[in-house]
């Protein structure tokens, strides 16, 4: 899973698979349609496309996900930093800070601490 090329459903329905996985195909079908509003048809496509992909698995009417939301959220931020920042996590920093008015002190010494354990 080197890049990872997911639209909005993909990332809906991976959401609930990483809260209740392995599910069945059958169940699955009922949760999306109470939390996302998706009919029947749109469940089984989404799961077929997903499976094309090799983000998830469905043996056995039994789906469960190959990566992890914490693979997805780094990989996407990733690409994301890379794509709108040439790669600068300062500057996505001062845009990201930009719209706050102020960071709390322990959001900013959580900061600090992540900061310094990633510092060489």
């Amino acid at each position: 899973m080197d890049e990872i090329k997911l639209c909005n459903s993909d990332y809906r329905l991976l959401m609930i698979l990483w809260e209740h996985a392995p599910i069945g195909s059958g169940e699955l079908v009922k949760l999306c349609n109470e939390q996302l509003g998706w009919k029947k048809s749109t469940t089984y496509t989404e799961i077929k496309r997903l499976s094309e992909k090799g983000y998830i698995k469905n043996e056995n009417a039994v789906v469960t996900p190959l990566c992890t939301k914490e693979e997805v959220q780094a990989k996407e931020s990733g690409a994301f930093m890379e794509r709108t920042f040439s790669g600068s996590l300062p500057q996505f920093l001062a845009a990201f800070l930009g719209g706050r008015q102020k960071l709390s002190k322990k959001e900013a010494d959580e900061l600090k601490k992540l900061i310094d354990s990633y510092h060489e």
